[in-house]
């Protein structure tokens, strides 16, 4: 298969003037343009698709970086990423972190691994950066989109789910069905979308009269075996509660297995809620209440927004999309599931 190289060497020109008279652009004579023409015909060159981008000077490929791929949340977040460029006819290459501790150095490599591979933009999942990481990753990027982080500065190019107001209807939710002793699981006390998610969750209760100092709260990793810990410290700790709120589905779905596994009842003698709404939340046992956070939506805005930027498409984007509750079995009022129990056969 000839090359590039070889079209220039019949034709006698550099490799320059081949590409300038393959893409249209910058002057070559009109001798020198039939020679180079010339040249391809009698080498049966084409240029291939990977060629012809990076002559239009585009790449047609969008450069994602995700902080750990592990469990379920950030695998179909990555699927919808890909889906999405597909549609639009885009490839996507992919940098991860490994570990939550080191998220931000390691944000900042698959950055600069990105912004190497000639990527026309980046999506960035990393709630890990600071101000001053942004502003220098848009000198070396200009065509950046941040997802699961927010900043005043640049709020046009992060998307964002309102954590705050999340975990604020979380409480609110359980308050109104008749509890009033609680139990936490949180996250990293470092994840920033962790800490915004319990700060509504505690803010609502304290409107609401809760005395928050004394709810008994276990920090996890956002992992089932932080789930499974947590629910076991908590039980064996000296405050009762009747509602433990999990800052994710996957501790949230440990915690139900330890539940599980100690003989108490979901939701008779305690009522479990989580936090993002996965799919496979439908299939515990009983099935998950959680607050479903609408992580498609924010990712098919994220993607058209920067698509919008690399290549001057008018693709739809909405800001802040509304977590809602996905009311399941595990959550009930209190008392009522006993009572549902009990109740004779008609």
């Amino acid at each position: 298969m000839s090359t590039i190289k070889d079209v220039a060497k019949r034709a006698g020109v550099g490799i320059g003037t081949v590409s300038r008279v393959i893409t249209g652009k910058g002057f070559v004579s009109e001798q020198t343009a039939k020679r180079v023409q010339k040249a391809i015909d009698g080498l049966g060159y084409r240029p291939s698709p990977t060629a012809r981008k990076l002559q239009a000077g585009k790449s047609q490929t969008i450069g994602v970086f995700l902080p750990v791929i592990r469990g379920s949340f950030y695998a179909p977040i990555l699927h919808s990423l890909y889906t999405e460029l597909q549609a639009r006819g885009r490839h996507m290459v992919v940098a991860f972190g490994q570990t939550v501790t080191n998220e931000r150095q390691e944000a900042l490599e698959g950055a600069q691994f990105l912004i190497d591979h000639g990527c026309d933009g980046l999506i960035l999942m990393a709630t890990a950066l600071k101000l001053r990481d942004v502003e220098n990753l848009i000198v070396a990027q200009p065509r950046l989109a941040l997802l699961n982080k927010h900043f005043d500065r640049y709020a046009e190019m992060c998307f964002v789910p309102d954590h705050e107001a999340a975990g604020a209807a979380a409480a609110r939710a359980l308050w109104q069905l008749g509890h009033r002793r609680f139990a936490t699981i949180e996250g990293p006390e470092i994840s920033a979308d962790n800490v915004l998610r319990m700060r509504g969750f505690y803010k609502e209760l304290t409107t609401l009269g809760a005395d928050v100092e004394r709810i008994p709260r276990f920090y996890g990793d956002f992992m089932p075996k932080g789930g499974w810990a947590g629910a076991r410290a908590l039980l064996a700790g000296k405050v009762r509660f009747t509602a433990l709120f999990c800052a994710n589905d996957e501790m949230a779905l440990g915690a139900l297995s330890y539940l599980s596994h100690e003989g108490v009842a979901v939701p008779d003698d305690i009522s479990v809620m989580g936090y993002d709404g996965l799919d496979i939340t439908t299939y515990t046992v009983p099935p998950l209440t959680t607050i479903g956070v609408p992580w498609t939506e924010i990712v098919l805005s994220t993607v058209n927004y920067l698509l919008n930027c690399c290549y001057g498409t008018k693709l739809p984007v909405e800001r802040n999309p509304p977590a809602t509750i996905l009311w399941r079995g595990s959550v009930a009022a209190v008392g009522t599931a006993k009572k549902a129990k009990q109740q004779p056969a008609p």
